[in-house]
């Protein structure tokens, strides 16, 4: 085929796809709020809110549930233009962004988007259409709609569930196809040499004063100053005062930038400038404000001008070229014009930069008297250096490979849930080998939550809960802002409320380094994944409803909630005696503990045979058998350990590179024994918490900048590997979407060394406060049958008959929440009517594990003042909730008490069973509450079934 012919193919090609795209899209059904929005409550009911593609009357395309909605423009870039809770008529979205960027082999690109909107506080309809597409981005090229997919295996353990959770979670997957055109290949090239792409040496954005500035203010008057008011790099001063700041930089700069804001300063002679000291001489840029223009000083004369009006604000930069300064200014900070140039004689170099008001020489001296005063203001400065090598030579040639490179932007929108889900994938069909170096997966402005002027120390975040499954480091969801996503200052929205302009309403999900990955010719990179709940209220425990049901719904296993057991000795006899205990009073999963003499590293073929004849013998009691290892908190050698720069330490205080030979070794070991023996179990502490490693010796990752994917990747792929395998995780750390079955409720190992009384209440405590954030499954709570970490005798339960009472305690406390804790000891009971007390709590767990395992409404926090209370909803069961109310006082109570049932689903009248005897039925008043009647001896509990 001659070329000819080939580019008349591709045509009819591109024709046919647009085509097709116009007549798929004109065959979507038409979408407005009012005929698409769903009412009814997600959180106690189906709303049967099936996830769809529409398209609006415009054209626009809308990614919909009924519950919430996502709409896009696909010309002349596809754009986000919408972001809506629909059952709220909420409209989240205020200013477009690009969908992604991408940052390859040392380009940065954005993927879609449009540029041109003016005012960032809102978003209008009929702006969209006078926007432009960025020449330099990813262009839209088409767009698939199909079910969602598994991110990967799951077998289920269906006896540790209260109910089957479908995986993957449905819904749909709408996917847009993006491509680089020679048109954007052409633009990165003429833009690859703005100072962007330079090396940054120092940057300042006065937002306090940096010890290098060496402040030069007049005594004229005593309101000359260069910090007005507290606020760094204003300037208050006569018209005819020299204000400036004057400091060193380094040696190598090449580029010299500097934006400033005339306020109402109207000087000339003393006008705000940018002026430098060299070896020969004392040039300067600077503006004669109310002649409306910038001229240059070349340290004799004026040598060049160049007319600006009314412009509030410029930039002036310096360059030193070939063996001259060129001297610039610009409206914009992008295109820049030459006010002129001075040629630098041999061994002239940069000796001080200064910013604000100087004299007509460039100096410290002040005119003739006057008494007009301006208020003006230095908003930045920055010198950069050279150009990275691969900015050399003929861009446009080097890069035509790109043109084979194509971004996919993926969004999941799942049914009965407000949630969307994004990622993005990056194929590489050129014939080398590219680099991924760092990527934006999501840019969302948003409208922010609260109007403040002045500085605030904690910032309200937008009503949108958001959680990815690149987390690391902690048990609380809050890991995620330290990981893999911010809520940013925005640049653009010069029209906040804020001073500053400091407001968090810009929501960017990305890596805080890397991730530096490889993608070979024909391969694929895909980021990792971030969930945005749209809420619907700001009522904490609404909030926390959803999203402790986006969590069950994104990660099914962890409502796998075995009983289980710590035993304390790995020893044969000792494994198999808890085994047998646990089979008889239905416990479900023994766990040999940490300081067990468990060792999951020894592969040996003596212990490999040893641990499948225990699991052998566990499984034939039909009970689950693992051990626990530690990973990070451990030292092992200067070669294998974390190297980081001098003054950064490991997170832990001490850890193993995983990619280091060790690390790569130990999850070899893992892989083996855990496949050779049948363990079903594996507890693992100090997991992976996010160290950058800057090893350049490791077989795993080049050096810091790919070390934390790498790190993170060959963790979650062993725990995603054992969730295909059915192996139970328990993770002292956030890892739910990875694999993870279950992390700490709240734990303090200095609680289970208090008194026995004093941890009945501090249990119960842990369990209020950690329920907003988890189900009961999600959490793990400890019991110390034997001491764990002090306390001695008055602090663990051993021996149990003599301490029943509290053992029982304990028990009605875990059970009747729902939550399992490690039994850690040697045994589970020690006389026949200690097993009675065990297995009567086990099998009042089994008997309601449905609602048990659901969500906690949380009644009233324990305090040991009075009885303290939590609610089980479980709408969609048949037991809707299950009320339990404690007593801790020495004394008897009987107490009315209003509990609002509105997230069991049931309205007008309820059935009521107390303690599985007595039924009776009560009323729900318009409130949906209802008045429980209790009277509850000493020391003890009760609880009521509602149907």
């Amino acid at each position: 085929m001659n070329y000819f012919k080939k580019q008349l193919y591709i045509l009819c090609l591109l024709g046919v796809l647009g085509q097709a795209k116009q007549s798929y899209s004109q065959q979507l059904p038409l979408f407005s709020k009012e005929s698409n929005s769903l009412s009814g409550d997600w959180l106690i009911g189906t709303p049967q809110a099936k996830a769809g593609l529409f398209k609006t009357k415009e054209g626009h395309l809308v990614f919909s549930n009924g519950l919430v909605s996502r709409t896009f423009t696909t010309f002349p870039n596809v754009a986000s233009i919408g972001l809506d809770e629909l059952t709220g008529n909420t409209a989240f979205l205020r200013s477009i962004r690009p969908e992604a960027s991408v940052t390859i082999d040392g380009f940065t690109f954005d993927v879609g988007g449009l540029e041109g909107q003016k005012v960032h506080n809102y978003l209008l309809k009929e702006w969209i259409s006078g926007l432009k597409a960025d020449p330099m981005a990813f262009k839209f090229h088409d767009y698939k709609i199909e079910d969602t997919k598994p991110r990967f295996g799951w077998k289920k353990r269906p006896n540790w569930m209260p109910k089957d959770m479908p995986w993957p979670v449905p819904g749909k997957e709408l996917t847009f196809t993006y491509t680089l055109d020679q048109q954007a290949i052409d633009a990165l090239a003429a833009k690859s040499k703005s100072d962007q792409n330079r090396a940054l040496l120092l940057e300042d954005k006065f937002q306090q004063l940096d010890s290098g500035w060496k402040l030069m203010v007049s005594k004229s008057h005593e309101r000359n100053s260069f910090v007005n008011e507290g606020k760094v790099g204003e300037i208050m001063a006569l018209e005819n005062a020299a204000v400036f700041a004057e400091r060193t930089i380094p040696q190598e700069a090449k580029v010299l930038v500097a934006k400033m804001n005339k306020g109402t300063d109207q000087s000339n002679d003393w006008g705000l400038g940018f002026g430098l000291t060299l070896t020969n001489s004392s040039p300067r840029l600077y503006w004669r404000a109310s002649e409306g223009k910038v001229v240059f000083f070349d340290g004799k004369r004026d040598n060049g001008t160049f007319e600006v009006g009314k412009a509030d604000q410029l930039w002036f930069r310096y360059e030193i070229a070939d063996k001259e300064l060129l001297a610039q200014a610009s409206l914009d900070g992008q295109q820049w014009r030459t006010v002129g140039h001075l040629p630098l004689k041999s061994g002239d170099k940069i000796q001080l930069v200064r910013v604000g008001k100087m004299d007509p020489n460039g100096g410290n001296k002040d005119g003739k008297a006057s008494t007009k005063e301006g208020r003006s203001k230095i908003e930045g400065f920055w010198a950069y250096g050279d150009f990275p090598s691969q900015f050399a030579g003929d861009l446009s040639s080097k890069l035509a490979y790109m043109k084979n490179v194509t971004v996919q932007v993926h969004y999941d929108l799942y049914d009965d849930m407000p949630i969307f889900s994004k990622w993005i994938t990056v194929q590489n069909q050129s014939d080398g080998e590219i680099v991924v170096n760092s990527f934006k997966s999501e840019q969302l402005a948003v409208f922010e939550p609260e109007s403040s002027v002045d500085h605030r120390s904690r910032w309200l975040y937008p009503n949108i809960t958001v959680e990815t499954d690149y987390t690391f480091g902690g048990m609380s969801e809050e890991v995620v802002y330290s990981s893999s996503l911010e809520w940013k200052k925005d640049p653009l929205y010069t029209t906040q409320v804020h001073y500053d302009r400091e407001t968090p309403c810009l929501l960017e999900v990305a890596p805080k380094m890397g991730p530096e990955q490889q993608v070979a010719a024909g391969g694929e990179f895909a980021s990792y994944r971030v969930w945005e709940l749209l809420n619907d209220s700001w009522e904490r425990e609404r909030k926390s409803l959803g999203y402790r049901k986006m969590l069950r719904a994104m990660a099914p296993w962890a409502t796998e909630n075995p009983i289980l057991m710590h035993v304390r000795s790995s020893e044969n006899e000792s494994v198999k005696k808890a085994i047998d205990q646990a089979a008889e009073v239905g416990f479900e999963m023994v766990i040999m503990t940490f300081w067990s003499g468990f060792n999951a590293e020894d592969d040996s073929p003596e212990n490999l045979k040893r641990m499948k004849e225990l699991a052998d013998y566990a499984h034939s009691k039909g009970i689950e058998l693992g051990g626990y290892s530690l990973l990070a908190s451990r030292h092992i050698d200067a070669k294998n350990d974390v190297v980081l720069p001098e003054g950064m330490h490991p997170r832990f205080g001490s850890s193993p590179c995983i990619e280091s030979e060790w690390g790569q070794a130990y999850f070899k070991k893992l892989y083996n024994l855990y496949e050779s023996s049948g363990l079903g179990v594996f507890e693992h502490d100090g997991s992976y918490p996010g160290d950058w490693c800057y090893s350049t010796d490791h077989p795993g990752h080049h050096n810091e900048k790919d070390s934390q994917w790498n790190q993170f990747k060959r963790i979650t792929d062993f725990y995603k590997w054992c969730r295909e395998k059915g192996i139970y995780l328990n993770i002292p750390d956030m890892y739910f979407l990875n694999g993870g079955n279950k992390v700490g409720m709240g734990y303090r190992e200095a609680n289970w060394s208090l008194p026995r009384a004093q941890q009945e209440i501090v249990e119960r405590q842990n369990i209020f406060d950690g329920t907003w954030a988890k189900a009961p499954s999600m959490g793990w709570m400890f019991v110390p049958l034997v001491e764990y970490q002090g306390g001695g005798k008055e602090a663990t339960i051993e021996p149990l008959k003599d301490h029943l009472p509290h053992y029982e305690q304990r028990l009605a406390n875990l059970f009747g929440a729902g939550v399992q804790a490690c039994y850690r000891g040697p045994q589970l009971y020690d006389s026949p009517e200690t097993k009675n007390v065990v297995a009567k709590w086990v099998n009042f767990y089994k008997k309601h594990r449905e609602v048990l395992d659901s969500d906690i409404i949380h009644v009233r926090r324990p305090d040991g003042m009075d009885y303290d209370a939590i609610l089980h909803v479980n709408p969609a069961g048949k037991e809707k909730g299950l009320l339990m109310i404690y007593n801790p006082l020495d004394e008897a109570i009987k107490r009315k008490i209003k509990v609002n049932l509105y997230y069991t689903g049931l309205t007008g009248n309820v059935q009521v069973v107390e303690q599985d005897q007595n039924s009776r039925t009560m009323p729900l008043n318009a409130a949906s509450e209802a008045i429980f009647e209790v009277n509850i001896p000493a020391k003890s509990q009760t609880w009521f079934v509602i149907k």
